[in-house]
């Protein structure tokens, strides 16, 4: 006995369940007696009546119940692989996501040496503001991000550092620290400094942002000052200083990912991103 279409499976389930060949016809979208023909081959290839049918009902035999319930089950098996396949073409792209300016000047030269690995998938640059890009690659929308550290939260990430800089103070260039060669933090204490969302921060009073954006022209009619690393800030916009701060330590900018992924797609950009940057 030869095993059935799957095509043909789909028509039996949709008069099965619709007990009618007319509305199971155009469910399916074909004519009826096409519809009609398939069942009698299908009949006389499993070679038992699956339908009783008279001029005003139809219903299911003893047989047809049983292929029923299994030809469904069989469906929704088939339905999953082709889910998971397709998924599975998806899960080789990659999302980087990345806050808008932190890259460093890195992430054109990262995703030249990734172009030429053998495992290499299409890079999709996704830019986020804020807390949001550890969020986003614990939750699976995003595959691999550059975060800095220590700022941004690295729990359940495993991370590569790619590029260690200095902080610096972002003052308006009229401010009276604006001229000096270094400062401490110290310097800063009685100044207003900006709340970043998501970030606590007990000793910032300043207005609420999100991204260096809203920053900048805050900072330029002197409402606040902030501490952030070089790269943000590099070249210094007009009206703006940026002066080195000694003992704030230095910053990172990592690549991250969750640490169960072990995919090639993921190593081979790992590979990438560290042959290019040194570490």
């Amino acid at each position: 006995m030869e095993a059935l279409e799957v095509r043909e499976l789909r028509y039996f389930v949709a008069v099965a369940e619709q007990l009618h060949f007319g509305r199971a016809a155009a469910l399916l979208r074909i004519a009826q007696p096409a519809l009609s023909k398939t069942i009698q081959r299908v009949e006389e290839r499993l070679g038992v009546d699956l339908f009783v049918r008279t001029s005003r009902s139809v219903a299911l035999t003893t047989a047809g119940e049983m292929l029923l319930e299994h030809g469904r089950h069989a469906l929704n098996a088939m339905d999953a692989a082709v889910r998971k396949a397709r998924q599975g073409s998806e899960y080789d792209s990659l999302r980087l996501v990345i806050k808008p300016g932190g890259d460093a000047g890195l992430l054109s030269g990262i995703l030249a040496a990734y172009a030429e690995q053998p495992q290499a998938r299409r890079v999709e640059v996704v830019f986020s503001g804020g807390t949001d890009r550890s969020r986003m690659l614990r939750d699976g929308q995003a595959d691999i991000g550059l975060l800095y550290a220590p700022f941004d939260d690295l729990t359940g990430l495993a991370t590569r550092t790619l590029h260690v800089e200095d902080r610096v103070a972002i003052l308006p260039e009229s401010h009276r620290l604006a001229g000096r060669a270094h400062l401490h933090l110290g310097d800063l204490s009685d100044e207003t400094l900006p709340r970043w969302v998501g970030v606590p921060a007990a000793h910032a009073a300043g207005p609420e942002i999100t991204d260096v954006a809203q920053l900048i022209p805050l900072v330029r009619i002197g409402r606040v000052v902030a501490v952030l690393p070089r790269s943000l800030v590099a070249p210094a916009p007009p009206g703006i200083a940026c002066v080195p701060i000694e003992d704030a330590g230095p910053s990172r900018i990592v690549l991250a990912w969750k640490a169960h992924d072990h995919r090639n797609t993921v190593a081979a950009f790992i590979a990438a991103a560290s042959s290019c940057t040194g570490q």
